[in-house]
């Protein structure tokens, strides 16, 4: 782990948008990346000119394209909304950028593809954090290794709804709150999952409902709409099943690797038997040191998915995680569960 100031070689960024999101979190995490902030870029000037001269930026900018054209930049990061991501994303990639954008990354799948034709070798990271977070990657290991694996099915649980008009929402291009943050969990359980062959949702007469995922690799999801569940207080889960085990999120920070214990019904006496082989694991920061883990820019994943988008551009890799094509199967996968009205919808 390095800071900024650490780091020997950087990458000349600059970035477009520095609204709230942008200040809060992205802006923050570039302590610890190996950047050096050159150009700011927002629609209001003064937040601009006031936000590149807390950070040392030399230059300011309203017009995202004279950026690119008149800075020496390596990369640049958009935070702005999904209507804007497409065209600012292919006009970076052909200034020769490599390109971070928030997420969702556009109103369509399609928009996704139009990026990937213009992206050429330039490396493109979605800032899907939940599928970057601590937690989700310690699921990916766990059901990577011998023994725990394969993944036969995800459980998770969002206080979200989908619209009953969703052909409508995706004509008029709305952008609507399945798009916002239903895209957290459903990056989450593809990042663990794999690709989805078709989705079916199936809406509560008061509210809630489930949307199923089949994956291609035979596992099953279920993402219960929870509806109506109280936001302010801890309220998201996740459970993963697989041979003899499961694991589970709580909250994004509680990890448990569940690995049962020597049990024989009837006769078994003891739920602690003797040994460390058996029972359960958990990861959980500690929020007893002002240390890094305990972090929200950490626990979260911002950190995580903006320095593997800057190691993999001075590794000069294409990104797998996050990638482009990764965003196209969770946009798709929206885009499917606002057609299923109960019925399955088969993606291609």
């Amino acid at each position: 782990m390095s800071y900024q100031r650490e780091f020997e070689k950087k990458l000349n960024v600059g970035i477009v948008g520095v609204g709230s999101h942008a200040y809060r979190n992205i802006l923050p995490t570039m302590t610890f990346l190996p950047v050096s902030l050159r150009a700011i870029c927002d629609i209001n000037r003064r937040r601009a000119e006031v936000t590149a001269a807390q950070y040392g930026a030399k230059g300011c900018y309203t017009d995202a394209a004279e950026m690119y054209r008149n800075e020496n930049l390596d990369a640049v990061f958009l935070c702005v909304s999904p209507q804007c991501h497409p065209e600012l994303t292919c006009e970076a990639f052909d200034a020769g950028l490599h390109v971070w954008l928030e997420k969702p990354p556009a109103m369509r799948a399609s928009e996704v593809e139009e990026m990937i034709r213009h992206r050429k070798n330039n490396v493109a990271v979605v800032g899907f954090k939940k599928a970057f977070m601590p937690s989700t990657q310690k699921v990916i290991e766990i059901f990577s290794t011998a023994g725990y694996g394969p993944l036969r099915s995800i459980l998770g649980m969002y206080p979200i709804i989908l619209p009953e008009d969703g052909e409508r929402v995706l004509q008029e291009r709305r952008y609507i709150n399945w798009l916002a943050n239903g895209c957290h969990p459903l990056s989450l359980m593809i990042a663990v999952g794999g690709a989805v062959s078709a989705v079916a949702v199936h809406r509560g007469r008061n509210g809630g409902g489930v949307c199923v995922l089949e994956f291609r690799n035979g596992a099953l999801g279920n993402l219960h709409l929870a509806d109506g569940g109280n936001t302010t207080q801890p309220f998201e889960h996740y459970s993963f099943f697989g041979d003899g085990c499961h694991m589970a999120i709580d909250n994004n920070l509680r990890v448990t690797l569940h690995r049962g214990i020597p049990f024989q019904y009837g006769k078994t006496t003891g739920y602690a038997p003797e040994g460390l082989d058996s029972g359960a694991v958990v990861w959980e920061p500690q929020n007893s040191l002002a240390t890094l883990e305990n972090k929200a820019i950490f626990t979260q994943g911002f950190y995580n998915e903006m320095r593997y988008f800057c190691d993999h551009i001075l590794a000069s890799r294409p990104a797998k995680q996050g990638s482009l094509e990764f965003a196209r199967e969770v946009m798709k996968v929206y885009e499917a569960a606002l057609l299923s009205k109960g019925d399955m919808v088969k993606i291609a």
